[in-house]
């Protein structure tokens, strides 16, 4: 039977060529174009009420898709109207 001890400098080299992986996946990853939230994930970031939330997407103050009955809205759109509407003091 044929043992083979690691040594640190091993490991350290296996830890090396794991990470200068991991930044060349990382590097070549495309940037979520946008996150998309649902209804009650909205509701809990904004500290509002479901009736405020119809009411956001009725006045059309904030966009949203519907699929197959759940509303998702984009987290960008949601950070846009924020900032349109923060306070000018």
């Amino acid at each position: 039977m044929n043992v083979e001890m690691i040594t640190r400098e091993d490991l350290q080299n296996l830890k090396n060529e794991i990470i200068a992986e991991l930044k060349s996946i990382l590097s070549h990853e495309k940037p979520s174009e946008s996150t998309w939230l649902r209804s009650a994930q909205v509701r809990k970031m904004l500290s509002i009420s479901p009736g405020t939330l119809q009411n956001l997407r009725i006045q059309g103050h904030l966009r949203f898709t519907k699929i197959g009955g759940c509303f998702f809205y984009s987290q960008r759109d949601i950070a846009a109207m924020l900032n349109q509407n923060g306070s000018k003091r």
